[in-house]
């Protein structure tokens, strides 16, 4: 179907029976994917805790007691943690910071990190709040592949669980990164006690975007104590499997993630059209499957990583990377960051 998607026609898709959903989205994952072939993305946080927004499902904002401590990751830090995701299988290396928007001391540091991850062959991805035009041009210039800025839930909803930042401001960032020539990821969170009508129109936002998001994260709440979710209503799975149902159907051409929450019946989320997932042992500051359970899935269900495509073997990709940090002075960045 043709954009513009509207609210009505995502609506009928999530009322469809559940079969009948996941029979027409499977049929559209394979006119445009491998089905048995899915992306693998590593999450690091490099700049942890004392986030100044309001975020009510964020463990990381310093408005709520969650017991979380602020840190934050030297570059030669950030690095070995990206050679060890491109052992695990990543083709891809998320690197995210707690900030409401990266400052100008700032920016030497991210260009560091996205140059020498993208040195490894892995594609550099960032979430950092939001960006102005200068910043975005800046890291793509860097070699920065893809963008993070999830829309969270509808325009409706939006205001129930974040009031420091407008949906407009995050609509905004999603254009300034396009306009510099970077990918973008954006997807939302399911179970902040929306309603169904909210996960359809967070579809519809996204689907109907100039360009549709690359990647596309549906998260599942993961309720941290201290936090004003703490108490919400555990979703459906089945719900859930529906989410990535419709956000497969309205977005045939994205990859569908896999992120936070994604514990629960993976099998039928990868049948339904879900091919990209976070693979560590944590997603920022919370919990995530262990690479071994991933690994020992997707043998069950003879499904094979993406393939990193690049013309140099393994160990040149370390060399060159060894020889391009020493000749950077990385403590300067970091102070610099500070």
């Amino acid at each position: 179907m043709e954009k513009p998607w509207t609210l009505s026609q995502a609506q009928a898709l999530f009322d469809l029976p559940f079969f009948a959903l996941l029979f027409q989205a499977q049929q559209v994952h394979r006119q445009h994917f491998d089905p048995q072939q899915i992306q693998i993305s590593t999450l690091l946080s490099i700049k942890t805790g004392a986030y100044p927004e309001d975020c009510k499902y964020c463990p990381q904002s310093a408005r709520y007691k969650t017991g979380l401590k602020a840190e934050r990751l030297e570059i030669q830090q950030v690095i070995e943690s990206a050679k060890q995701a491109k052992k695990a299988g990543s083709t891809r290396f998320c690197m995210g910071a707690a900030w409401r928007n990266p400052h100008e001391c700032d920016m030497p540091y991210l260009e560091t990190m996205v140059k020498e991850v993208k040195a490894l062959g892995l594609e550099p991805c960032m979430t950092l709040g939001k960006l102005n035009d200068h910043q975005a041009h800046r890291l793509a210039e860097a070699g920065l592949d893809y963008y993070n800025h999830n829309l969270d839930t509808s325009p409706e909803f939006y205001g129930s669980i974040i009031t420091t930042r407008t949906y407009q401001e995050r609509l905004d960032t999603i254009d300034v990164v396009r306009q510099a020539g970077m990918k973008v990821c954006s997807g939302g969170i399911v179970g902040l006690g929306e309603k169904v009508t909210d996960r359809a129109a967070l579809l519809v936002q996204l689907a109907n975007l100039l360009q549709a998001p690359e990647n596309v994260p549906i998260n599942l709440l993961i309720k941290i104590k201290g936090t004003p979710l703490e108490d919400n209503e555990d979703v459906d799975p089945f719900d859930f499997i529906r989410t990535i149902s419709v956000a497969r159907i309205m977005m045939p051409t994205s990859f569908v993630r896999l992120s936070a929450g994604r514990e629960q019946m993976k099998a039928l989320c990868f049948m339904t059209g879900a091919n990209s997932l976070f693979y560590s042992c944590k997603l920022l500051t919370a919990a995530n499957p262990k690479e071994d359970k991933d690994q020992q899935l997707f043998r069950k269900l003879n499904i094979n990583p993406q393939p990193i495509a690049t013309a140099l073997t393994h160990r040149q990709q370390i060399e060159r990377l060894e020889e391009a940090m020493m000749q950077v002075d990385t403590e300067q960045f970091y102070n610099a960051a500070l």
